[in-house]
């Protein structure tokens, strides 16, 4: 269709939606063209219903008449909310990803943001002495003791007046009284931006001395303050990579810009907030999903005008508006966790890469454990490797050994050698951390009469018992019952828990060591707000002298007093369908036994493991873990896996059981009959667990040497699937740089 000449404006606004590009307006009625600007937020009619999408350009032609245009409903800014630079963000993110604009777009603002509500900073109303208020006694106003009152409350407050919270503890009815005041001119109200929310620091400041490995990082990175450049804080755990961010983040504020920091989870972020707060002098902003809308909406906005020199957030955080940016810091860079499951599958780590550069700014990824595809960048000369190799201080590093657990009579999961040191370093006042990656009492509930296992009805997959609440759940799709008094396959009465989660080896550890504090953490004992950093303060405290947990335990916490760590499933990830499970195995190993012996104290670490010789473990626990993974690269590179090549995984799930299969075998015919070379497509397969969510699922695989090749295809090939056979009977999703193939 040709484009049509028209008389007013076209806006061409990104609405959240599947389906892909933008979409024309008219503007809306009376609205000025001078006032429309791209990055504002438009409300429109989207079909049947009202929708907030953002303007992205401005245009003198449509593809449409404009007698069949319609009018936007309303302008909801008076100034753009996003920049040019997250407006190009945004298009560069939607054709990587090949995810619709207005889903991208969507992604970048606050829930409050997409629903429509002003664009404010929360504020607070002030009240305080004019010159002439300052010269009158409370002692004169003996006829008007209220007036008195006031005045002397004021009077003693500090130049910068009280608020109404503080007025309200006063016995008396104010306001009616400070109406009077302001009428005579002796008081004044201020209305203030509301300070950000934090804690109050943890973490006394102290006067740091940078060793000479530090140092050097701290210089590589400050002499690019301005301009791209992609760091690699190649540290081992305990060697003081927050100190290095904490003294450059320093040089930028100093610098007047504002620095981006990403952390892997929410459970990350009370210590870093602390200790933020303590050697800067000033609470960052922070963003997570654990904060309501109106406090994300708070952080976004004080990110966005400069006000937070410092922004601390989970993976979102990436698209976080930034005023003055001068630099971006990914810790823990590796984890899985800053890879977007579903909807719109960025990486955050890799979004952020790209950000820096667009900006000119220099970003640090940090990390013990790099990811293979960081190591892959700093071999090709991408990334600049800066190595922190020794502990700081005194700490040293742990020893390491595995238990031999073939034979062995378990206690709650714990072998008479894990007992004995867990005795050992609680008798000398120590802690001990416990990392096992299953939540739950027992992951199979068995009846011992027939066999009959507990099976969720909607996944393939077994419910997990919780013994605490005496239910029945399934960790894929949230399913839940309660436990059955009798087994509904026989009748019988002997319904036995099979395999241990965090849940059961609690209650083993009150019963072996009931004279010591045990602290649970995983996502069940920390759902409620606060929880998590209420546990995490216990362990601090040493209230709690046992830790045990899943990965939010595991990861950049530091525990001075932990002198033990243990895995207490080494063989959960030797033998994984995923090809990055060995990685991860490591990478987890690894940062367990960055938890112990990080102060003076000597650290010890155990893993306990049925396969002590595999070659995993053997090559991880003496030689470390960059001799693992220059071996599994080479691996890699010989299998033509990731790094080395480029995927993306086409899904399809649907309730009848071929539908998924159909439908992929189509796609599979469109991609070789579009004849684009330097792609290999393998499948389509049934998914590693075909059924989840009462929905059977199928993927096929795209592997290319050159992303260029890749991406070729997938521009060509996407648009065509909805119209394929079958396609109305699937729900499909393309996943680019997949991170877990299930």
């Amino acid at each position: 269709m040709s484009l049509v000449e028209t008389d007013s404006p076209i806006l061409q606004v990104a609405v959240p939606s599947p389906l892909h590009g933008s979409f024309d307006y008219l503007p809306p009625p009376h609205c000025s063209p001078q006032t429309l600007s791209p990055g504002m937020r438009v409300q429109v009619p989207f079909g049947k219903r009202k929708a907030v999408g953002v303007l992205v350009q401005i245009a003198a032609q449509s593809r449409i008449s404009t007698q069949r245009l319609r009018p936007a409903l309303s302008l909801l800014d008076q100034e753009p909310l996003l920049g040019k630079d997250l407006l190009e963000l945004s298009a560069w993110a939607s054709r990587y990803y090949h995810h619709p604009l207005g889903e991208v777009m969507s992604t970048l603002l606050p829930v409050a943001l997409r629903n429509g509500h002003a664009a404010q900073l929360r504020t607070t109303q002030r009240w305080r002495l004019t010159e002439a208020g300052k010269a009158i006694s409370p002692a004169d106003l003996k006829r008007a003791p209220r007036q008195a009152a006031l005045l002397n409350r004021l009077q003693q407050s500090s130049d910068d007046g009280l608020t109404d919270d503080e007025l309200n503890e006063l016995a008396i009815p104010w306001r009616a009284t400070m109406r009077v005041l302001l009428e005579k001119t002796w008081v004044e109200s201020l209305t203030q931006a509301a300070p950000r929310t934090a804690q109050a620091p943890g973490f006394p400041p102290r006067d740091i001395t940078l060793n000479a490995a530090q140092h050097q990082a701290f210089d590589a990175v400050c002499a690019a303050l301005d301009r791209f450049a992609a760091f690699a804080l190649d540290g081992v755990t305990g060697s003081g990579k927050t100190e290095v961010y904490l003294e450059i983040i320093q040089r930028v504020i100093a610098a007047g810009r504002q620095a981006l920091v990403l952390v892997p989870e929410i459970g990350l972020t009370p210590q870093l907030i602390d200790r933020f707060h303590a050697r800067l002098g000033q609470a960052p902003a922070v963003l997570h999903s654990g904060l309501n809308t109106g406090e994300r909406l708070q952080a976004w906005l004080q990110a966005r005008n400069g006000e937070a020199a410092v922004i601390i957030g989970t993976r979102s955080a990436v698209f976080t508006p930034l005023q003055r940016p001068g630099l971006i810091i990914i810790d823990e860079e590796h984890d899985l966790s800053f890879k977007q499951q579903d909807g719109f599958r960025y990486h955050a780590r890799d979004v952020a890469v790209w950000r820096a550069r667009q900006l000119g700014i220099p970003i640090v990824l940090g990390s013990a454990t790099p990811s293979f595809e960081t190591l892959y960048n700093i071999e090709r000369g991408r990334y600049q490797r800066i190595a922190l190799p020794a502990r700081v201080g005194d700490a040293k590093p742990p020893r390491v050994r595995t238990i031999d657990i073939r034979g062995q009579k378990l206690e709650g999961n714990l072998s008479p050698g894990l007992l004995q040191a867990i005795d050992r370093h609680l008798n000398q006042g120590n802690q001990v951390l416990l990392f096992l990656n299953r939540r739950g009492f027992a992951p199979t509930m068995l009846c011992h009469d027939c066999g009959w296992v507990a099976q969720c009805r909607r996944c393939d997959a077994h419910l997990t018992y919780h013994h605490g609440q005496r239910r029945l759940r399934c960790h894929h799709c949230g399913a839940e019952q309660p436990l059955f008094e009798h087994c509904p396959e026989c009748g019988g009465g002997e319904l036995h828990p099979l395999g241990h989660g965090t849940e059961r080896v609690e209650q083993a550890l009150h019963d072996r060591f009931p004279q010591f504090g045990c602290a649970r953490i995983d996502r069940d004992s920390t759902r409620r707000k606060g929880s998590l950093e209420q546990l995490l303060e216990d362990a601090h405290s040493g209230r709690h002298r046992i830790l045990l947990g899943t990965q939010m335990l595991a990861k950049g916490h530091h525990l001075p007093k932990v002198t033990l760590a243990a895995v207490l499933d080494g063989d959960q990830g030797l033998f994984g369908v995923d090809f990055r499970a060995g990685e991860r195995m490591a990478q987890l190993i690894t940062q367990v036994a960055g938890r112990a012996g990080r102060a003076a104290l000597a650290g010890e670490v155990l893993i306990q493991t049925h396969h002590p010789d595999h070659p995993l473990l053997r090559t991880l626990l003496s030689e470390g873990y960059h001799h693992y993974a220059a071996a599994a690269m080479a691996e890699r590179r010989e299998a033509e896996l990731p790094p080395y090549m480029n995927l993306a995984l086409l899904r399809a799930e649907a309730t009848a059981a071929a539908a998924p299969g159909h439908f992929l075998d189509a796609a599979l015919n469109l991609a070789e009959q579009l004849r684009i070379t330097g792609v290999t497509l393998l499948g389509p397969i049934p998914a590693p667990m075909e059924r989840r969510a009462g929905r059977y699922r199928a993927q096929l695989l795209l592997q290319a040497e050159q992303r260029g090749d890749l991406h070729r295809l997938l521009d060509t090939w996407l648009p065509q699937l909805s119209g394929l056979p079958g396609a109305r009977k699937v729900r499909w999703s393309v996943d680019v740089d997949p991170m877990e193939m299930t």
